[in-house]
């Protein structure tokens, strides 16, 4: 019979250890969830420590990340591949134990974990991804999608607003296998919440139609238990299970207080916690017992071998759907994308049709979508402007009892009404990808990509396909004001690591833009797409688009038999100003090389020859776009006609004339570019 009390000592100890040892970290939400973990982990979680990446595996989400020392000494004590010695090394350098845990970097973390309230949110996402897989390949007497999504979470996570969308969605949409327990034990850096944080979260959440349990004894191992077991039993609410609990449970001094949340308890505390909790081992030991009692290498190998003969069962009666199904879940493409992707690009040069690069996207979601059954689509309320929905993505709906609602042909929705709900739109795809099965993408205007912000770092630093698409990109706009045109927002998302930022001139490039971002398996891509109509701009050959910026027109182009005598770079609606300022200048006599530079960090990744193949040396380079000059200068510019301030209000037109695009005023700047060399 496993000791319960022994098991989560076993944490509390591994906390308070590593945390001084490290002299940096948390010890106190550890020490206080070590029950509730027990309960959750040691007799419900379904999990195989030896297959971290088992399809049909519960998913644990530690939303209060900065506790990341009770996921890292679960993982250890359940068997996964977290030896001590990652334990001692708790924050230091190239550990596989992070201040936060972090997935793709220590085995059995299932998401990355630190700016608090996203980690409920990807937990809403991943949540949504078992119910609409469930949906789509069950069949009766064959459930090989059958799992639940837990997550701890605090009072930190509750008061950041993105959980207020996460959780109103989860209640709409009515998943009852989320079910996410509340650390209640009323503290925070600052100290007591109670003068700051006086939400009734019981009444919050039946508000939004969860199921809400407690508040139970959150160190009552057996509560905890049955309240998950209630939980468990759920078919149309998600659950919310609220545990008081103490912080810093079983320090005689530090208990209770702001003390335990962030610093380590000290040596003497850490003795007299030890005496008080009846743990009378060395620093980083653990009994042969409690390993025992904690190790769940059998009871996963067995629930897999379960689930891999009920799939073996599923894959004779349909071995379509089972191929299918485990394509998915690897993040394969299907083989024949590639060649919907040549045509989709093909058709679009060849149509060369003027429309908003908005307009555009849609085109090639119209292929993309019917192509891929993995594309789950979305628009935080502007599907009308965003354009994000087509023929094969019907809005998904839920019906009373919580199931997905399909059409004669037996199909759910694939597009997603997220509300005005840009974070929490973000974060919860970022739980969809992690989850696997779907590439998310979704919609709202460029200048609301700051709600959003975080969440789209969070997705570059864990390497997670997904796709925004960002609309009404510029003062193209007009009448909103500058309260909606992007100035900035390119510039600043430019700069995120890992993130592709794609601004196409028209309709071939945008379908381009999608076929990369459709590739990309390791990293998020934003679309920066045009609400006013884009001219095709005519080329001689697709194949270098995707490289990020290509040549688009020569001066023999436009009539000059005589080299370059600068370069015009330029992005989206500014390309069609660089071919018009071109054959001003042509008229002059003076050479320009077009550049369409779609993607700058794409181009970025580009070798040497090739960037110095389409940016020659030793002539003026002038790059054009609406927004501001500083990331330009890196190109070696000699001038950059932007925007340095804010918008304003007014018709499209009109504003480009008072900011100076216009192709007298770029041909002017190349002439005077050209004086100065």
């Amino acid at each position: 019979m496993a000791n319960s009390q022994q098991m989560a000592n076993a944490i509390r100890a591994l906390a308070m250890d590593a945390v001084q040892q490290a002299n940096s970290g948390h010890p106190g939400a550890p020490m206080g969830m070590a029950d509730m973990a027990v309960a959750l982990w040691g007799r419900h979680l379904q999990h195989n420590p030896a297959n971290p990446h088992w399809a049909n595996r519960d998913r644990f989400v530690l939303s209060n990340g900065h506790g990341s020392m009770l996921i890292y000494a679960l993982l250890h004590l359940t068997g996964y591949d977290l030896p001590m010695q990652e334990l001692k090394n708790f924050r230091q350098l190239r550990s596989k134990t992070a201040g936060h845990p972090e997935v793709g970097h220590t085995p059995g973390v299932e998401t990355t974990t630190g700016p608090l309230g996203q980690g409920i949110t990807n937990a809403v996402g991943m949540a949504l991804a078992e119910k609409l897989l469930a949906a789509e390949f069950n069949r009766d007497g064959h459930a090989i999608v059958d799992h639940h999504t837990y997550t701890f979470l605090g009072d930190g996570c509750l008061m950041e607003g993105i959980s207020h969308e996460a959780v109103a969605l989860a209640g709409a949409w009515k998943l009852n296998k989320l079910i996410a327990l509340y650390d209640d034990n009323g503290i925070s850096i600052d100290g007591q919440v109670a003068p700051w944080f006086i939400d009734n979260t019981a009444l919050r959440f039946v508000a939004c139609g969860w199921n809400v349990i407690g508040p139970v004894d959150g160190h009552d191992t057996e509560k905890v238990d049955a309240a998950i077991a209630e939980a468990r039993k759920q078919t149309e609410r998600p659950s919310l299970i609220i545990c008081k609990t103490h912080i810093g449970k079983g320090s005689p001094n530090r208990a209770n207080t702001a003390k335990a949340h962030g610093e380590p308890l000290g040596a003497e505390e850490i003795a007299l916690t030890r005496e008080t909790l009846g743990w009378s081992h060395a620093p980083f030991t653990v009994p042969d017992e409690v390993y025992t009692d904690w190790n769940a290498r059998a009871t996963g190998f067995a629930a897999e071998q379960a689930w891999n003969e009920r799939f073996a069962a599923y894959e004779a009666a349909f071995p379509e759907l089972a191929a299918e199904f485990a394509r998915r879940m690897n993040g394969d493409l299907p083989k024949h994308f590639a060649q919907v992707a040549v045509d989709t690009v093909v058709q679009a040069h060849t149509k060369a049709e003027t429309v908003a690069s908005r307009k555009a996207s849609q085109l090639a979601l119209e292929a993309f979508t019917a192509a891929l059954p993995e594309l789950l689509g979305g628009s935080a309320d502007l599907t009308g402007s965003n354009l994000t929905n087509t023929k094969s993505t019907p809005n998904l709906r839920f019906d009373m009892q919580g199931h997905v609602v399909k059409n004669e042909a037996g199909v759910g929705g694939r597009h997603i009404n997220y509300g005005v709900r840009e974070f929490g739109m973000a974060a919860i795809m970022n739980g969809v990808a992690l989850h696997g099965g779907f590439i998310p993408y979704g919609g709202t205007f460029l200048t609301f990509s700051d709600y959003s912000r975080n969440a789209i770092r969070m997705a570059a630093l864990m390497k997670q396909r997904v796709i925004h698409v960002f609309t009404h990109d510029s003062i193209g706009l007009g009448e909103d004001g500058p309260t909606h045109q992007s100035i900035e927002h390119a510039a600043s998302l430019r700069l995120i690591p890992n993130l592709d930022v794609w601004r196409p001139a028209d309709t071939a490039e945008t379908a381009v833009a999608w076929s990369v971002a459709l590739s990309n398996r390791d990293k998020p891509t934003a679309l920066l797409l045009s609400r006013q109509n884009l001219p095709y701009a005519p080329k001689r050959d697709l194949g270098d688009i995707s490289r990020g910026a290509y040549v688009l027109s020569e001066p023999k182009d436009v009539g000059l038999k005589k080299k370059a005598q600068a370069v015009i770079i330029a992005t989206g609606s500014e390309v069609q100003l660089a071919l018009k300022a071109q054959r001003l200048l042509a008229a002059k006599k003076i050479a320009v090389r077009v550049v369409s530079m779609p993607s700058t960090t794409t181009f970025d990744r580009e070798d040497v020859k090739y960037k110095k193949a389409v940016l020659p040396t030793g002539i003026p380079r002038i790059a054009v776009e609406m927004g501001v000059t500083d990331g330009w200068w890196k190109y070696g510019c000699a001038a950059v006609v932007g925007i340095d301030t804010y918008g304003e209000s007014a018709p499209a037109p009109v504003l480009f004339q008072h900011f100076g695009f216009t192709e007298e005023n770029v041909a002017a700047t190349v002439q005077a570019a050209l004086k100065r060399k």
